[in-house]
């Protein structure tokens, strides 16, 4: 399963060989990207092999050629272990590819919808290749997926019709730690990236009743960042500590243009929090009901939407009720139910034994 030591597959591809491997799928992974550190590694190796490829992800990639070779070296990959089917989480690396195992594509996110969802805008001459290789991706897998309809749906706006795309939502195994609430607001997220909109929250920060605290890196790998001035800026934190904030805040906030699906709304739901989001079609398909929206674009919208509830603690206490309610929807074992009826459909209904994932 392909492994991105710097974005969300890492989390995403654990997670599913976890409940893969109750089904009885044994998962080679293949890291793509930078290398994990040590614990990473040691947390991946407790689930599955790990191959790294030392190729770089086509998003951190300036050039075609630096990509060029990844498709051969899955197949290579996937000849030398044998493996039953092969599961790529970047469509790019299935274009061209020569396997004789079926292809399984998930479409997590690229700088093509990135561009369209959050300057609304088509991607820039010099990243085009990556819009052509994700189609010839599309066009030679078995199977693609992606982890919300909205983000299909965006998918195909950008990229045209693509054939067997399904959707399989992704999930967390984030539990409420039953910790006391406590009146400060919660946001984690990477800041350098445009599309998390940290701005905007830290704009309307001197509008809003509590503490803001906003969690996550400030700088990006290609020299991107945010200047937080207004919030309680805190930085990377350690995941331990990352839940212990996410378990006290009585409000929990995302501001993002640009989401996929969105992890942290359903760990912050899991937690107890009520959620207050940007409205987006992807937080208006999974959370309509039981979250409270605000304007992606105006801070004053987002300083208003959440004093609404840190004025009102009955409103409060229910809108997080529902969401972790909600919340329940987004299980492991749904995921991987639904992984595995794919992965059947594409295995001829014979069970898989191993299973390569590559980012």
């Amino acid at each position: 399963m392909t492994l991105d030591a710097v974005g969300g597959v890492w989390q995403y591809a654990l997670d599913l060989a976890t409940g893969l491997r109750q089904e009885g799928c044994e998962t080679i992974f293949a890291g793509f990207g930078p290398e994990p550190s040590a614990q990473q590694l040691r947390q991946a190796e407790s689930i599955g092999r790990v191959v790294w490829m030392h190729m770089p992800l086509d998003w951190m990639s300036e050039e075609e050629s630096a990509v060029a070779a990844v498709p051969a070296l899955v197949a290579n990959l996937a000849e030398r272990e044998g493996v039953d089917l092969l599961h790529l989480n970047l469509p790019s690396q299935a274009a061209g590819l020569v396997a004789a195992a079926p292809v399984l594509v998930v479409s997590h996110s690229c700088v093509v919808t990135w561009f369209a969802a959050v300057r609304g805008q088509v991607v820039p001459a010099t990243w085009q290749w990556q819009a052509r290789l994700n189609r010839m991706g599309f066009d030679r897998a078995d199977a693609v997926l992606a982890p919300s309809r909205s983000h299909a749906d965006l998918l195909q706006t950008v990229y045209g019709h693509i054939a067997g795309l399904d959707v399989v939502y992704n999930t967390s195994n984030v539990t409420d730690l039953g910790l006391p609430k406590k009146k400060f607001v919660f946001a984690a997220g990477r800041w350098w990236d445009e599309g998390k909109n940290g701005a905007v929250l830290d704009s309307a920060a001197p509008q809003i009743d509590w503490p803001v605290i906003m969690a996550g890196a400030t700088k990006g790998p290609g020299g991107q960042s945010l200047a937080i001035c207004n919030a309680v800026a805190r930085g990377e934190l350690a995941h331990n500590e990352a839940m212990m904030l996410l378990g006290q805040a009585a409000i929990f906030v995302s501001p993002s243009l640009y989401e996929p699906f969105g992890l942290a709304p359903l760990e912050a739901a899991r937690s107890g929090s009520a959620l207050v989001l940007a409205d987006i079609p992807t937080y208006r398909e999974l959370w309509d009901g039981v979250a409270l929206f605000a304007d992606a674009r105006d801070p004053n919208s987002f300083a208003d939407t959440v004093n609404r509830l840190a004025r009102d603690p009955a409103h409060r206490f229910e809108m997080a009720r529902r969401a972790q309610q909600a919340s329940r929807r987004f299980s492991s074992q749904c995921q991987t139910k639904e992984m595995v009826r794919h992965y059947r459909r594409l295995l001829s209904s014979k069970p898989a034994t191993t299973v390569a994932c590559l980012p």
